[in-house]
């Protein structure tokens, strides 16, 4: 299947592990110009090292704190030194803390806000300038299975994915005209560092042991496994191609069956 889009230019978010890391890799794959940014220069060293070595291409790459505005106007700016322009944004973002309502207070909703929210808004500001000129563009949200079906102890992830959702939505039919298409790809239960994080926290509420609640989240599942990354990426380049020209405001689960509703 050719998806036409070799020689796009790719910008990931959060790109040097899990979810992040596997979608710049099947771009790479796809014989895009990849550019990766996150908050840890220690992550990003190794995962650009290691694509290296499997792919012999070295994406650019840049710390950035998606939480600070200067750190986001910056990122744009190399982006656009060293491509151009960029054809193809993937908003990414670790999760918020886990808590319930009760146990958060502004900061943490501030913070979270700044996190999940602002960044989608703040990055895809910055790129819909270039991509109206071009008529051409692609923007996807990586949000998550709690946009559809809440989980019961991330309020703030929630939330503030589920305002990310309508945001595109409501964007999606103000930018159609120009050939750029924005959609969500909701995760469900996935292999990252993310979900071995939850798990810790839940088995020590628990009194077990983590791996006994990744065991149980995955018999939850109707397919009775967890997710790879490389699955949820596979669906956020389709819809970065040509093939997806079409498909636009929508969200997308990949969850294996977890999710119960109908739509």
């Amino acid at each position: 299947m050719e998806l036409n889009i070799s020689g796009k230019n790719v910008l990931v978010t959060a790109a040097s592990k899990g979810i992040g890391r596997a979608v710049a890799e099947q771009f790479i794959k796809e014989g895009c110009n990849v550019a990766i940014c996150s908050r840890s220069k220690e992550n990003l060293l190794k995962a650009v090292q290691e694509i290296k070595v499997i792919y012999n291409v070295e994406p650019l790459w840049f710390v950035c704190d998606i939480n600070n505005l200067e750190d986001i106007e910056n990122a744009i700016k190399l982006v656009n030194e060293a491509f151009g322009s960029i054809d193809i944004l993937v908003n990414n973002c670790g999760g918020p803390p886990s808590g319930f309502f009760e146990e958060l207070n502004d900061e943490d909703w501030d913070f979270a806000y700044k996190q999940i929210l602002l960044s989608v808004i703040r990055f895809t500001r910055l790129v819909l300038p270039a991509m109206k000129e071009k008529k051409w563009g692609r923007i996807i949200n990586i949000t998550s299975l709690a946009v559809k079906q809440p989980v019961d102890n991330l309020i703030l992830s929630n939330s503030l994915r589920s305002a990310v959702t309508a945001f595109a939505k409501t964007l999606s039919n103000q930018v159609g005209k120009y050939n750029i298409t924005i959609n969500n790809v909701a995760p469900g239960y996935t292999l990252t560092s993310r979900i071995y994080e939850l798990a810790i926290i839940k088995a020590k509420q628990l009194g077990t042991s983590h791996e006994e609640v990744l065991a149980s989240i995955a018999n939850e599942v109707p397919m009775k496994r967890l997710a790879r990354p490389d699955e949820v990426a596979s669906l956020i380049v389709y819809l970065a191609s040509e093939l997806a020209g079409y498909i636009t405001g929508s969200t997308i689960a990949v969850d294996g069956g977890i999710i119960k509703s109908t739509y």
